[in-house]
């Protein structure tokens, strides 16, 4: 009697810590948004131009971008939060997995970019991380919130605009033309730099002397993954392909999409 007394309230803690742990990730949005600010941090007017911008990406491409501002992640890690979130949610479509979500913890003051398996290879975490230290961070430590995540995921389209699309580069062989342009590249903005602050330690991840920068790291990383040419001049221009607003209805809801554990975060 007493062990079944005892298996039934293990049971009952069980049942209860997981109901407790699954209250702390807040439900699908009804009706269904990409930009969900429950710390009330942007205004309604920044909210409706993210909004818009991503809608537009999601009807362009299928690939769905997400911004999550909750207050606190609680007892989790903040990459562990977003990456069950995602799961969640289903944040990008469930037959290409091509779902990224920005969450910031505002009371924590930590914020995470999660990659869909989909779209790891559209951004890296090399590359996640930069954009959450040289676009996020930065703004968020001044305040500007919406400026820090209108970059970021300007910075995200770029980064996704050819992800669909190396196949049919690789296919036509055009490969003599990315070696020449990386190898220039690599010497012009990797190689000179390191030789000139070469007294210079402290070059992790964009730090003082002579680390690259996000603007260098993105041409480098885009010349190995598309094969040059084509892709170089996206990277000229001031904004995103997509940002402009939505000419459809809105967002219609998330795909079923699933997070493998690429991404990078940091904190302001």
């Amino acid at each position: 009697m007493q062990k079944r007394i005892l298996l039934l309230f293990l049971i009952n803690i069980i049942s209860i810590s997981f109901l407790w742990a699954q209250s702390d990730f807040p439900p699908s949005p009804n009706p269904p948004r990409l930009v969900n600010d429950f710390t009330q941090t942007l205004s309604p007017s920044e909210i409706s131009q993210l909004e818009n911008k991503l809608v537009a990406y999601n009807d362009s491409t299928s690939s769905q971008v997400s911004i999550v501002m909750i207050r606190s992640i609680g007892p989790y890690d903040i990459s562990d939060y977003a990456f069950k979130l995602g799961d969640l949610w289903g944040i990008g479509r469930k037959d290409k997995e091509n779902g990224i979500l920005i969450l910031a913890a505002m009371e924590d003051r930590k914020v995470f970019i999660a990659t869909g398996y989909g779209m790891e290879g559209a951004v890296p975490d090399i590359l996640a991380k930069r954009i959450v230290d040289q676009l996020i961070v930065p703004n968020f430590k001044m305040e500007q919130y919406y400026t820090g995540l209108d970059k970021a995921t300007d910075m995200i389209f770029k980064l996704a605009s050819g992800e669909y699309q190396a196949d049919k580069v690789v296919s036509k062989g055009n490969h003599g033309g990315a070696i020449v342009f990386f190898l220039f590249f690599l010497f012009l903005f990797v190689i000179l730099p390191m030789l000139k602050n070469r007294k210079d330690n402290d070059n992790h991840m964009g730090g003082k002397g002579g680390g690259i920068d996000l603007f260098t790291s993105i041409m480098l990383a885009n010349l190995l993954r598309g094969g040059g040419g084509g892709k170089f001049g996206d990277f000229s221009s001031g904004r995103g392909g997509f940002g402009g607003r939505s000419g459809g209805g809105g967002f219609g809801g998330f795909g079923g999409g699933s997070f493998g554990g690429g991404g990078a975060g940091g904190s302001w």
